[in-house]
């Protein structure tokens, strides 16, 4: 495994598609697509848009390694840990390293997925994960991903205004250590790019190019001068100063600078790819696209027949009513 991506075969990152000025605007692919760039491991830039609440996206192939998000923490920790690429040898046991990246993936992160999901109108979700899809089944996946995401925040109808403050009171402390740490310097640690910043980073794009002004967290951001100065210069270099990773035209998204060429100088065509025999794992992993958009739109029908019901059961009941 390791000895196929040493011979240099070709390393493609497969994410969610580009919107929002973004090479691409899912808050999971984007880190690790800045992860490879710190790395300057040259990639390809892949889309996958057929079914977007698979937790395996994103991954990274190269060759027959794949590493998935849903596998070893995700891609990151899965990349440092088959020594493939691993920005964070130098600071690994460093405890303040180690205690910040614990704060960005979990208050920031969750956060983020709760304005994302949540606490917001969902015209940015959306975007990013419904757009091509069919109306009633981007509909029924959009309430499905919310219902899950109050799930994992803990969040019921009587303690949804306590969860709010609670997330949005960890997020402004979290901003306020983070700006602290980082004072001017270009990094957080070692005066060099580690997997915290990648992770960081990919969190403060997305918030300041994939949410409205209107967004409560964007504004707890916008309050810490350097931590929007360092996302900003950090974009320009590593993501806007030309890429060595290659973007499919047909899967960009048309809004986007990158798919129009704007500022990018990315290849306007995906670099050919050699046949390779798959994995298992990615052999099932591909077999789920073939079903995916059926059994989601057979989930469709049913809750339209359920609810069709419901209604013509309550129309019955009041017309019984209305004879008495």
């Amino acid at each position: 495994m390791d000895e196929q991506v040493n011979q240099r075969e070709e390393v493609t990152l497969v994410a969610r598609k580009a919107c929002f000025g973004l090479p691409t605007a899912c808050p999971s692919c984007l880190p690790v697509y800045i992860y490879l760039k710190f790395a300057q491991t040259p990639f390809n830039l892949d889309f996958n848009l057929t079914y977007p609440d698979s937790d395996q996206i994103p991954y990274v192939e190269s060759g027959t390694y794949v590493a998935y998000n849903n596998e070893k923490g995700g891609v990151i920790e899965s990349l440092k840990e088959d020594g493939i690429v691993d920005l964070d040898s130098e600071v690994a046991g460093v405890p303040d390293w180690i205690s910040t990246k614990a704060v960005v993936n979990t208050w920031l992160a969750d956060a983020l997925m709760y304005e994302l999901w949540v606490g917001s109108n969902g015209s940015s979700a959306h975007k990013i994960y419904l757009s091509d899809l069919p109306w009633p089944i981007g509909k029924f996946l959009y309430f499905k991903q919310t219902r899950i995401t109050k799930q994992l925040l803990g969040i019921t109808k009587d303690n949804a205004d306590r969860r709010e403050e609670e997330i949005y009171g960890k997020a402004t402390i979290a901003y306020g250590a983070l700006s602290t740490r980082l004072g001017d310097q270009s990094f957080f640690f070692e005066n060099r790019p580690t997997s915290l910043d990648a992770v960081f980073l990919g969190h403060a794009l997305f918030m300041l190019h994939a949410f409205p002004e209107t967004s409560v967290l964007r504004s707890k951001l916008l309050e810490h001068s350097n931590l929007v100065r360092y996302a900003d210069k950090l974009k320009t270099e590593f993501i806007e100063a030309g890429s060595s990773s290659s973007i499919p035209p047909s899967h960009a998204d048309p809004l986007s600078s990158f798919a129009r060429g704007g500022t990018s100088n990315w290849s306007s065509k995906p670099k050919s790819k050699p046949k390779k025999e798959r994995t298992e794992e990615e052999k099932k992993f591909r077999r789920r696209a073939k079903y995916f958009l059926v059994t989601q739109l057979v989930a469709v029908l049913v809750f339209l027949s359920l609810l069709g019901g419901s209604h013509d059961a309550e129309v019955e009941l009041d017309d019984d009513d209305y004879d008495d």
